[in-house]
């Protein structure tokens, strides 16, 4: 059963369409990686999963037994979020807020979770230190592990690597394919299509210049828009 299913949508802003005749599902497990060219409206796909944003038409339905707390995100950072003044633990532990409800602090599961997170992906030694002292590499760790405490089940995730040098990119698509073998689900937006085709299970393309795909990256490569696209590379 699908955790989460969305049938013939149409998404865009502001009155203007951006895709239309848009139907996937993301199964439990899955790793759905969602490729295209700039402009195409894969941030406003995710928008409007993250249900920012509502859909033109169609419908987007949980099942699977899934529910908004159980869905984690990682979004990209911007130039004022990188110079958060908070400690490592307070912007890890931030990802429980929505399992406080109207408490004004956070439990000791909670706190354990935090931890553990912190633990996972390899920044228990950075707790105490500050958000906007690390590197980005080591700050998009921390956002993981935030997001991975708001998650119970899938996670969604704008361009983990933008901004990182090679080995920090490698590194973070690293932690996330660990994280789907470990059962999360994962959805994707990346610009690094032979990094999503090592990793992914699946491939969405949103493209203006390609009909839209969506299926197993094997048929993905075996098709013609994936023969294509992996050989002109992003633009």
């Amino acid at each position: 059963m699908p955790q989460l299913s969305c049938r013939d949508l149409t998404i865009g802003y502001e009155g203007k369409t951006v895709v239309s005749g848009l139907s996937f599902d993301v199964n439990a497990g899955d790793y759905l990686c969602i490729v295209g060219e700039n402009g195409t409206g894969k941030s406003t796909l995710m928008k409007t999963l993250l249900k920012l944003m509502p859909p033109m038409s169609g419908r987007i339905t949980a099942e699977d037994g899934l529910s908004s707390n159980q869905i984690g995100y990682l979004p990209q950072q911007t130039a004022a979020q990188r110079d958060f003044p908070a400690s490592v633990k307070e912007v890890v532990r931030s990802g429980c807020l929505n399992r406080c409800g109207m408490r004004p602090f956070y439990s000791k599961p909670e706190k354990r979770m935090a931890d553990e997170n912190m633990e996972k992906l390899g920044i228990a030694a950075l707790a105490k230190r500050c958000y906007r002292e690390l590197s980005g590499g080591q700050q998009q760790r921390v956002l993981l592990a935030r997001a991975l405490c708001a998650a119970r089940k899938i996670l969604l995730i704008d361009e983990p690597a933008a901004g990182l040098d090679p080995k920090a990119a490698v590194e973070m698509y690293s932690l996330i394919k660990k994280l789907n073998d470990e059962g999360i689900s994962i959805v994707m937006i990346s610009h690094d299509i032979a990094a999503s085709i090592k990793h992914a299970s699946h491939i969405l393309h949103i493209g203006e210049r390609y009909p839209l795909f969506c299926g197993t990256v094997s048929e993905y490569q075996q098709s013609d828009i994936g023969r294509k696209y992996a050989g002109l590379g992003e633009s």
